[in-house]
């Protein structure tokens, strides 16, 4: 039996709803009024818009349908729809509440309902699938593809190209975060005699060379690939996963492009190191083809680790933390800004599922 993806899936949506309704996590005080006052409140609130409204129910519907598909592929197939919809409204309640807390958001009834409506949507989609018999169809799908313990491997590549979605400073190079986590310990710890714990280089970091640049490039793409054939034992199946993901890559970067620097700059990110980096990672991919699935769990623990080494060896430039900037504290901020939590934390989540796989003895070739 195949453990279900959904509960996964939807404690990371929850985290991701908690960051978006809390974003930026700063600026906590009492206010001096009630923090249930917007329940009372006149709905309509004096300043809303139709892109409120339709934020707020597609930003629970997956939530509502997720919960229900978790406890529909669980045995609960009549609690699934008002469970689901119960923890959506609990869950927007308890974020509108801690709102009042926060000088830059504003906590609202109508955003209560549109998020229960959502929710509640969301479960009921869910719950015509499984009537239509789609869940079952689905589930016949992956018991021909997938090993049946696919289930960490699934999450982990279905969250791939959202964590793509925030720009890298190299194409496909999650994790690159050494640069960053230094500047924020240093300024955490300024002024405190744990500051003279803090590891200091002794040299500046390097911009990578071409010759890097392309190896980051081919081993961010073969990453996704191993993990997918390390729960996928039909090499045609394989071929066509390997398709796919490639072409999510490059969609999904040039996206980001397009969203960071105009739609005009979408495959301005094609250099020549990056473009030579694509096709040796379609070659690495499909020598990979024929390797047996533990072997292909030992290759991903060594690419990973030379990938993550590559990437956090080399700084950033000035470019693109102005880059970056625009994502976290402009229009992005509550939506596409969470994916940089996805992006630095996916390969580090990745390593850790690799290492649990090549650990456990019964998996079997």
């Amino acid at each position: 039996m195949h453990k279900t993806t959904a509960w996964p899936l939807a404690l990371v949506y929850i985290a991701l709803i908690v960051f978006a309704s809390l974003f930026p996590f700063e600026g906590w005080r009492a206010q001096g009024i009630s923090p249930v006052v917007f329940l009372v409140a006149r709905i309509p609130p004096p300043y809303w818009t139709g892109f409120d409204v339709s934020i707020n129910v597609l930003g629970y519907g997956p939530l509502g349908f997720l919960l229900a598909l978790a406890l529909l592929s669980t045995g609960w197939p009549r609690s699934a729809v008002p469970v689901a919809a119960l923890v959506g409204t609990l869950l927007s309640l308890g974020m509108e509440y801690l709102q009042i807390y926060l000088p830059q958001r504003i906590p609202s009834n109508l955003d209560l309902l549109l998020n229960t409506t959502g929710a509640l949507s969301g479960a009921l989609l869910a719950a015509l699938l499984e009537h239509l018999g789609a869940l079952y169809r689905w589930n016949q799908v992956r018991n021909r593809w997938f090993v049946p313990d696919a289930r960490g491997a699934l999450v982990l590549l279905a969250l791939w190209p959202w964590a793509l979605l925030f720009p890298a400073a190299e194409p496909f190079g999650l994790g690159q975060g050494r640069e960053r986590l230094e500047v924020v310990l240093l300024n955490a710890l300024e002024g405190t005699p744990f500051l003279s714990w803090l590891p200091v280089r002794e040299t500046e970091l390097l911009p990578l060379s071409p010759a890097g640049e392309l190896l980051c490039v081919a081993l961010g793409l073969l990453v996704p690939c191993l993990l997918a054939y390390s729960v996928i034992g039909h090499a045609g199946r394989r071929v066509v996963f390997a398709l796919a993901t490639a072409t999510m890559g490059v969609a999904v970067t040039a996206l980001s492009a397009a969203l960071s620097y105009g739609p005009t700059h979408a495959w301005e990110w094609l250099s020549v190191p990056v473009r030579a980096g694509l096709w040796v990672g379609v070659v690495l991919v499909t020598l990979a083809l024929v390797l047996p699935r533990r072997a292909c769990i030992v290759l991903l623990l060594l690419v990973l680790v030379i990938h993550l080494s590559l990437l956090n060896d080399a700084p950033t430039s000035a470019y693109f933390a102005q880059t970056l900037q625009a994502w976290e504290q402009g229009r992005f901020s509550r939506f596409f800004g969470i994916g940089q939590w996805l992006g630095w934390i996916w390969p580090y989540a990745t390593l850790v599922y690799v290492l649990l796989r090549a650990s456990r003895r019964e998996l079997r070739s």
